[in-house]
């Protein structure tokens, strides 16, 4: 894969992690009124804004801190405007931040070490709570010790805070840590606590047993600088979570403390009468355990204008409940006491990690799996009919008896959904390949948990939203859209080349033919320009006509015997090109009218496409006119006067590779710093796309950048996207060159979206958009996101998908998913018939009737129990049975839900078979086989366990089920069932038969009549468990649990078969993914989120494939245990993300071979292979500047981050060098200064881009 010896790589992240370890919401942009979310995503700082107008959550800025984020807290400071963040990480330090908006950037205010690096039990950083008055804050960790922060102000208004206040107690578990809101009393801090000092001393167990759950309160004497254990209370043993309750004028100040079933109020010296407590609703319905009880995993407090608030809290089941208190005492007080708590079941949302209000009432959901949510709050939740619970009819001690609360589910009412954020977490497996046959492969990937898990098409393209279509009477050629005067905000006209006329039709509240336009209809056109300030331009191959705002017409006339064959123009400039070669060129005079310059300029070739740009705000002309010609160039000519008076005049050339179809100059947003720069944009008949940046004043041409673009002649159109302006390229894929959001950088995607002929820019009083043709379609869309560069298709699954494998010849993929303690789905029909007998009962009680019609489709709003007149029963247990998808699965102790679904991503974009294991069987492996005995046939095999436990694991039976494929595999026919002597955690086709990894045996089988045939086996293959297989030729790479691969040889030359492990790893690794990168090596990951690749070393490999039975093999010594010999560590790279798959691929038209990776939590990331060792050499030493002058937001070291387990070896880290990209002007030169071989900033930069644009996306 390289040119030099030794191997490197170059680690870029495609899309980053969308699991979110923690949310919080706050004015950081110190705009009054204005709130955002901050978002950590693995190591990464995301700021988004919701707009009110849009309803949309638009990413504000991004960071990448190079650390693990363990904690976020905001604060802010007595009289300051915004609110300031503090992170705490794997560096051992607290950093206090501050957003920047002018500057988009995170600004470190101060950096305050307090312990080792790494994630550590005793050392603080994984709890952090601030005081709300901003002026302390509490870093706890899991064990031992507290540390307390004075917030202040220095004399020249900046932030300052203390020397470390510890207040550390041994052997003490903390489980939780918040700020109580006291007002400007002594700030004061509750943690949740577990001293085990006792039961660590106590063999017998019974200590443990009785061990105790405290809920302490430390108090922050800001007059003697030094922290106090202030009070401490019993609390149930079951309880995870406190939540601060308002306090000083806005509410009687405490905590709400959450166990098992269990939430009460406490505050300071509450004795155990002023205790109150209210039980976690449990679910009412026929399929639900009436005595499971339930925890709250996460909620929020929202405090309204007038002074009310209350909380939401979330269920692990996703059911949300709104707990409000009865005061006493005046609004506005600080003596108000809690008279009574309540609590209301609210709706049912996902599973969430962070749950964030906004004032403008918006609900964002960070979701523990599958895409995130925001929701609109509709209302609060007073109005509806669902029972409430108040704390003075149960006891305040959770031990006491007292009657269980129960609540219907049902579809939202409160909360309205109004946008999903695409999240790819968790991901459990993920394949690339071309089923489409696109320009670029497909990536196909299996996400999500339980019912909301789903089946993702995801390819590198930008979303669209299709807005209209119609139909044309005939095809048309070119489409464009125009304004009557410069001064209109929306368009009046669009006009239409057909094949031999042009139509216009007029912009109003319908679109309709316009008549007595001027207009020129029985010619085709080349070019529509709003002209002046309120006249209209229509350039055709005879011509130019001249209309003005009161519809006189003035018509220019090509010479005799020529036509006009390319023009280009804006609002006060028109140059047009004829089939002689010659170019004229066009001003606006004082009266608006046409003036042609007596400089012309002749060619000897045929001109194909001419350029020009833009009136910049403030002049009178476009100073420069780009011309391509057949003869593969493009010249840049000179609009404005020498000093001679003469214009036409040639600046500079261009070679081409081939002749260019289209040209366009832009003024477009860059990080220069002017903010804009000028650029050229050239489309070659070959579909090459190259763009250049042009010097404003003197023309020169510099940055050349390529990319192949599609198999068409490219065609462009000038449009507007995000606000800024943007170019499509038209070729057998549309592709966008914009600005990106997040960096301001020039980004080229392709659309997600049909091919069409021609494009421009729409503006309508009703929305804003790109209006195409195609053919005799005409369509007005709109761009979704800009700054995402993957779109993704979703098919829903049933259960947590595990594996899937695709058909060797059909656009199918099967998929394996599982459940477990999930009722499982012949206990669920039971119930429900069970339910409906009961219903049907119920009826004829209750009406007599003889019979009902009783229907169960599983939808969220469907399933309920209907009267023959339409009419919902009030048996709303049916309504929680069938809408199960929506709400989740009933739970069921020991029992797995499991099943094979067949998925057509292509065609039907659907499942389409489905096939449930029964008698509490779980699918644990797949894949596709094609035996040498039945070489016609194509079989799918399916290892599973009964009664299985993962850990410790357990198993009652175990086996593998064969299915042969039917109706070009779209249905599963049963062919037999083999029983194993462990779980097959491993499958795949190998030389006509199937291995089999089972337990950490490798097996060989063959297809028999009535089970498989095993034709070899390797005892004791791999330590632990085989987990995955890979194969070329005769070798496989079996991959163990915990204990690296070994490469594995097959002797087919001797009876029975021989199956050989001649080489292994020297370093245990979970392993987690595998892939063959070539015939001695093999790149994996581990589930501690390292990548690493190992090299077989080459007498070894050849010395394993001599053609012989293999017995010299056998005679090879073991080596400490394990293989003979041992495998050399090539590469290895910590990516923060537990890699679940793997592959070597290529991802662009015509682009190298890479190793590209998906990780758990949804990242997306490639492992480029340097091709000269020049190159490396220089990102090495750029690498190693920006380690030194760019260091990690967070305080982590980069080298020890990237360090991790095993020292970084072989990569790059193209993560770190692309922030070279975004960091101020000056620094930028001073590293490039820096660097050997004499490199400018621009060239670095063209490095950068190059090693994305040639390799990925």
């Amino acid at each position: 894969m390289t040119s030099f010896s030794t191997l490197s790589m170059y680690a870029l992240t495609l899309q980053p992690p969308s699991d979110t370890q923690q949310a919080i919401v706050g004015e950081f942009t110190g705009v009054k009124g204005h709130q955002q979310i901050l978002v950590a995503n693995g190591s990464r700082l995301t700021l988004y804004e919701v707009t009110r107008l849009e309803r949309v959550l638009k990413e504000i800025h991004t960071h990448d801190v190079f650390g693990i984020i363990r904690g976020l807290a905001l604060f802010r400071l007595a009289g300051a405007s915004k609110d300031c963040i503090i992170v705490t990480s794997d560096s051992g330090r607290i950093v206090t931040l501050e957003y920047l908006p002018h500057e988009k950037e995170f600004k470190t205010i101060h950096y305050e070490t307090f312990g080792k690096s790494g994630i550590r039990r005793v050392i603080p950083g994984q709890y952090v709570a601030a005081d709300p008055k901003g002026r302390a804050v509490m870093v706890a960790s899991v064990e031992k010790n507290k540390i307390v922060y004075i917030l202040n102000r220095n004399v020249n208004g900046e932030l300052t805070i203390s020397s470390p206040l510890e207040a550390h107690k041994p052997h003490t578990l903390v489980y939780d840590v918040c700020g109580l809101d006291v007002g400007y009393d002594n700030p004061l801090f509750a943690t949740l606590e577990v001293d085990y000092s006792e039961s660590d001393l106590d063999p017998s167990g019974k200590a443990y047993q009785e061990i105790e759950k405290q809920l302490v309160y430390y108090e922050l004497d800001l007059g003697l600088n030094h922290v106090v254990r202030k009070w401490s209370e019993k609390v149930d043993k079951t309880s995870n979570r406190i939540f601060r309750v308002p306090g000083g004028s806005a509410g009687p100040s405490g905590v709400l403390c959450c166990g098992e079933e269990n939430i009460s109020y406490r505050f300071p010296y509450n004795s155990s009468s002023t205790v109150l407590r209210v039980p976690i609703p449990r679910r009412n319905g026929v399929a639900e355990d009436p005595l499971r009880k339930r925890y709250i995993v996460g909620g929020t407090m929202y405090t309204m204008k007038r002074g009310s608030f209350f909380f939401l809290l979330q269920s692990e089941d996703g059911d949300l409940f709104k707990v409000t208190f009865d005061l006493a005492g005046d609004s506005g007080s600080s003596k108000q006491t809690v008279l009574k708590m309540k609590i209301k079941y609210f709706d049912t949302i996902p599973l969430a990690r962070s749950l964030c209000i906004l004032k403008s009432g918006f609900l964002y959901v960070a979701c523990e799996s599958g895409d995130r949510k925001l929701y609109e709050l509709e209302q609060l939740g007073d109005d509806t009919d669902d029972p409430v619970f108040d704390s003075d009819n149960y006891p305040a001690d959770p031990l006491e008896s007292y009657a269980p609360a129960y609540f219907q589910v049902r579809p939202l009412i409160n909360l309205n959904p109004v946008r999903s954020i695409t999240s790819m977490n968790p991901l459990m497996d993920m394949q690339i390949a071309n089923l489409t046959d696109e320009d670029a492969p497909q990536i196909y990937s299996i996400c999500g948990s339980g019912s909301r898990s789903t089946f993702r098409t995801s390819r590198n393209a930008l979303g669209v939203c299709d807005l209209i279509e119609s139909q044309l009477p005939q095809r048309a050629s070119a489409i464009w859209t125009t304004k009557k005067t410069s001064d209109d905000e929306h368009d009046s006209y669009i006009v239409l080349s057909l094949l031999s006329h042009t139509l216009v039709l007029a912009i109003g509240e319908d679109v309709e033919e316009a008549l007595n336009t001027g207009f020129l209809k029985e010619t085709t056109t080349l070019g529509i320009q709003q002209f002046g300030d309120d006249n209209l331009l229509q350039i055709y191959p005879r011509g130019i006509r001249h209309i003005n705002s009161i519809g006189e017409i003035t018509d220019w006339h090509s010479p005799p015997h020529r036509t006009i064959v390319a023009c280009a123009s804006n609002n006060r400039q028109v140059a047009i090109a004829l089939s002689s070669g010659e170019i004229y060129y066009f001003e606006c005079d004082p009266d608006g009218m046409l003036a042609k310059a007596e400089d012309e300029a002749n060619l000897e070739g045929t001109v194909t496409c001419l350029g020009i740009a833009e009136v910049p705000e403030g002049r009178v002309r476009s100073d420069f006119l780009a011309v391509g010609c057949d003869d593969k160039s493009v010249r840049i000519f000179s609009l404005v006067p020498d000093h001679d008076g003469e214009i036409l005049n040639q600046l500079s050339v261009q070679a081409l590779s081939a002749s260019p179809s289209s040209i366009a100059i832009m003024s477009m947003r860059d990080r220069s710093s002017h903010g804009y720069s000028l650029y050229l944009h050239v489309g070659l008949s070959s579909g090459v796309y190259i763009r250049t940046a042009m010097d404003e004043v003197t023309g020169e041409l510099s940055e050349t950048r390529r990319r192949f673009l599609g198999t068409s002649p490219i065609k462009f159109a000038k449009v507007l996207a995000g606000g800024d302006p943007a170019i499509l390229a038209l070729t057998s894929r549309p592709w966008l060159g914009y600005t990106d959001p997040q960096n301001s950088s020039l980004a080229l995607t392709p659309l997600n979206y049909i091919s069409f002929d021609s494009a421009w820019t729409f503006e309508s009083e009703q929305f804003k958009g790109i209006i195409c043709v195609r053919g005799e379609d005409l369509r007005i869309f709109t761009f979704d996101d800009l700054s995402s560069k993957l779109h993704h298709e979703s098919i829903e699954l049933q259960y947590t998908p595990h594996k899937f494998v695709g058909h060797p010849e059909q656009a199918l993929y099967y998929v394996i998913e599982k459940d477990f303690n999930v009722m499982d789905p012949a206990t669920r029909k039971m119930f429900e018939k069970e339910a409906v007998e009961v219903a049907v009962e119920a009826t004829k009680d209750k009406d007599g009737d003889s019979a009902m019609v009783v229907e169960m489709d599983g939808e969220q709003n469907g399933g309920a129990t209907a009267n023959p007149d339409g009419e919902a029963n009030a048996d709303d247990e049916i309504i929680t049975l069938a809408a199960r998808k929506y709400y989740g699965y009933p739970r069921m102790a020991g029992r797995w839900s499991s099943c094979i679904q067949i998925v057509d991503p292509v065609i039907e974009k659907a499942v389409v078979h489905s096939i449930e294991l029964e008698k509490n069987r779980c699918a644990l492996s797949v894949a596709t086989v094609v035996f040498e005995s039945h070489p016609e046939e194509t079989f799918l095999a399916v290892g599973w366990a009964r009664d299985f436990i993962p850990s410790p694991i357990y198993y009652k039976s175990a086996g593998v089920y064969l299915y042969k494929l039917q109706d070009n595999g779209r249905k599963l026919e049963f062919y037999h069932k083999t029983k194993l002597t462990a779980p097959p955690t491993a499958m795949l086709a190998f030389k006509g038969k199937l291995a089999i990894g089972v337990g950490n045996d490798l097996s060989l089988y063959d297809c028999g009549r009535r089970s498989l045939l095993r034709k070899a086996q390797a005892k004791a293959c791999t330590p632990t468990r085989i987990v995955g297989l890979k194969t070329q030729g005769s070798r496989l790479i079996v991959s163990d649990l915990r204990e690296s691969v070994t490469y594995v040889v097959h002797k087919d030359i001797v009876h029975p078969n021989r199956l050989i492990p001649f080489i292994d790893d020297s370093v245990p690794r979970w392993t987690t993914c595998t892939d063959m990168v070539d015939y001695e090596t093999v790149a994996g990951g581990d589930k501690f989120g390292n990548l690493w690749m190992v090299r077989c070393p080459l007498k070894v490999s050849e010395h394993a494939d001599e053609p012989n039975d293999g017995q010299p093999l056998l005679q090879d010594k073991d080596y400490l245990g394990g293989a003979p010999n041992r495998l050399e560590l090539v590469m290895h790279y910590f990516v923060q993300d537990i890699p679940m798959a793997v592959q070597k691929t290529s991802l662009i038209a015509g682009g190298e071979k890479v190793l590209f990776w998906a990780g758990l939590q949804g990242t997306l990331g490639v492992m480029i292979p340097f091709q000269s060792r020049k190159d490396f050499k220089m990102f090495q030493q750029l690498e190693f500047l920006l380690r030194t002058n760019d260091k990690p937001l967070a305080g982590r070291d980069h080298l020890a981050y990237r360090s991790y387990y095993t020292p970084l070896k072989g990569v790059i880290d193209g993560d770190l060098i692309e922030r070279f990209l975004v960091i101020s002007r000056d620094m930028r030169e001073s590293v490039a200064s820096q660097l050997d071989g004499g490199w400018t900033v621009s060239a670095v930069e063209q490095k950068i881009w190059n090693m994305r644009g040639q390799y990925a996306f």
